[in-house]
């Protein structure tokens, strides 16, 4: 089996559609694949519609987090996407994109880069406007090559000249909403330092006691010795260990199924979770 348990669709800020997402990742040889748009699920339902015999669709999503000044993306699968509480926080989350993206746009325009929000709305379409598409603003104007040199601290990563806060979840009141609603949490690319400060193993370890089940760490932002480190770590604390692509479509140069989850682990993914359970496909309608 071909796992890949991080893909993004045009919901938040990857570049194909859901429908063109469970496709795209059928045609790279994938059986199962996860949907894990920040902050939203409102994708799910046309990624599922679409989704074609042989593949299994894993409903998910990539919480905003925050801890000690540091941003923390958590990796939620198989959760309840119904159970309020957890509905109310990414609600917040998705509702603060768009001043947030607002304050940044004037940033950069204090830089003296002549970007528009008119542009970066644009670009998101009916997705939650993020980082992402400001970064891809960047590289229209001739700012930056690609989209990966925008989030940098001359630019767009977390304390960067053009940064901005938002309303985020504190990753462990994450774990405790993710829980509650039945789901799994996995820490995703936590050890990704070209984007900007990472949480401490120490803090890990803390996350790991509240309840996180696992990390990402076959990620295309992790070296070797990243890998090795990160699995030597998520072991002493008895943590899953996941591969995903982090796919965006066009916007990142990530390819669907380019790292994958071992199909053991995502057997007890699925163990674990009681909010929501995959489900595979049987011949989606075309859009």
């Amino acid at each position: 089996m071909r796992i890949d348990l991080h893909a993004h669709s045009t919901a938040s800020d990857g570049t194909d559609t859901p429908a063109e997402l469970v496709r795209n990742a059928a045609g790279a040889g994938l059986d199962v694949v996860a949907l894990t748009d920040h902050d939203t699920v409102r994708g799910y339902g046309e990624a599922l519609a679409a989704l074609p015999a042989g593949l299994t669709l894993v409903t998910g999503a990539e919480l905003s987090c925050r801890l000690d000044g540091v941003g923390v993306h958590m990796l939620a699968y198989l959760f309840d996407p119904e159970e309020p509480e957890l509905a109310r926080e990414r609600e917040l989350v998705r509702d603060d994109r768009t001043p947030r993206a607002q304050a940044m746009i004037g940033k950069l325009r204090d830089l003296g880069v002549d970007v528009t929000w008119e542009q970066v709305a644009g670009i998101a379409g009916d997705g939650s406007v993020g980082r992402p598409h400001i970064a891809t603003a960047l590289v229209e104007l001739g700012v930056v090559p690609t989209v990966s040199d925008a989030f940098t601290p001359d630019w767009l990563a977390d304390g960067g000249r053009a940064y901005a806060e938002k309303h985020e979840l504190d990753p462990f009141e994450a774990v405790r909403l993710v829980k509650a609603a039945g789901g799994v949490t996995v820490l995703a690319h936590p050890a990704a330092v070209k984007r900007g400060r990472c949480v401490s193993e120490s803090a890990i370890a803390d996350m790991a006691a509240a309840g996180l089940d696992g990390i990402e760490v076959d990620h295309m932002d992790h070296d070797t010795d990243t890998r090795a480190r990160m699995r030597g770590l998520a072991s002493d604390l008895g943590l899953l260990t996941t591969g995903s692509s982090d796919y965006h479509g066009s916007r990142k140069t990530c390819r669907l199924g380019e790292y994958t989850t071992d199909p053991e682990i995502y057997g007890e993914i699925t163990r674990r979770a009681t909010g929501a359970f995959p489900v595979p496909g049987a011949g989606g309608r075309e859009r």
